[in-house]
């Protein structure tokens, strides 16, 4: 009876010392809403770092997506994220929708593009980013990435808010608007393709506007985690040539008190399994370690530096 009385003394004391931290490798994969891609895309994630790795338990949390997933992982509530990696730019350097800097931020490496499209109606007469001056253009819901992008993109041709009639909409209420009348463009940062501009193309049709030459070149410059990309031709219904665009990449963020063997495992074992990835869901069939180094601008933690070295890429 005794003895068991001191083990137990000593377990609480234990315990005290730890006070809240997580025992083992049991983690929290903050993705995004349960009807998005982010959180399907992270069970995937997750369930390979479950199989792969012994003793590892993460969970894939339903959230209210990057900026949510950034403060989260910033405060240790959760441990790795997938993110948009210009949000986490602006969530490093406290910019934008950030008012201050967030800390304990590192990056594993991009996952797959999304891609800021551009959409008109064939009867506006829109055929580049510089005909949409004195047009009724939705830049995505106030606050949002897509506002950013759209904000970023019309920078790098001379133009800003005020030369455009601005409309803060969703996907679907800009692709009702470009149906109905109302709206001559929008932009959507997505992946390809998306369902409300599939639907557009279907019932209306769209012209897709191409982010090209110096002007692209300017965004890229002045915005690193932007990557060139090509809308391919037939992404939508009557697009019959490729279209030039900017992307953005989904990214998985980890925090930066996170072990670096931990980090470099997980890594590794994302990596090496991506066929898995690929039958799991559609968009693991986008990433690649290559790509994977792209796109970003916030550094990388020690663990996934150490991997990428081992197979040849740079990552730092």
């Amino acid at each position: 009876m005794k003895k068991n009385v001191f083990v137990a003394a000593a377990c609480l004391a234990a315990v005290s010392l730890m006070g809240c931290t997580k025992k083992g490798n049991n983690y929290i994969l903050a993705t995004g809403g349960t009807s998005g891609t982010y959180y399907p895309f992270g069970g995937a994630i997750a369930n390979i770092w479950n199989t792969s790795i012994e003793g590892m338990n993460v969970t894939a949390q339903a959230t209210g997506a990057s900026a949510e997933n950034l403060r989260l992982i910033s405060r240790g509530e959760a441990e790795f994220a997938i993110v948009q990696n210009d949000v986490m730019d602006y969530a490093y350097n406290g910019t934008d929708m950030f008012d201050s800097a967030l800390g304990n931020l590192a990056t594993i490496g991009t996952l797959y593009p999304e891609v800021v499209q551009i959409a008109a109606s064939k009867s506006s007469g829109i055929t580049g980013v510089a005909d949409l001056r004195g047009k009724r253009v939705s830049i995505g819901d106030a606050g949002s990435g897509v506002e950013f992008n759209a904000k970023q993109i019309l920078e790098g041709y001379g133009l800003t808010f005020d030369d455009i009639q601005k409309h803060n909409l969703s996907f679907k209420e800009s692709s009702d608007g470009i149906q109905n009348g109302t709206l001559d463009a929008c932009f959507v940062t997505a992946g390809v393709p998306n369902s409300a501009l599939q639907e557009l193309a279907f019932t209306a049709g769209l012209v897709l506007i191409p982010v090209t030459g110096a002007e692209a070149d300017a965004v890229v410059n002045s915005h690193n985690f932007y990557t060139k990309t090509v809308i391919p031709a037939g992404t939508y219904y009557g697009t019959d040539t490729d279209t030039e665009a900017l992307a953005i990449r989904a990214t998985l963020a980890v925090g930066a008190n996170i072990s670096e063997r931990t980090v470099y495992d997980m890594t590794k074992a994302l990596f090496e399994h991506l066929e898995e990835l690929g039958v799991a869901h559609a968009k693991g069939k986008e990433v690649s370690a290559r790509e994977a180094v792209t796109g970003v601008s916030v550094p990388f933690h020690p663990g996934a530096v150490k991997y990428f070295k081992e197979i040849g890429l740079n990552a730092e």
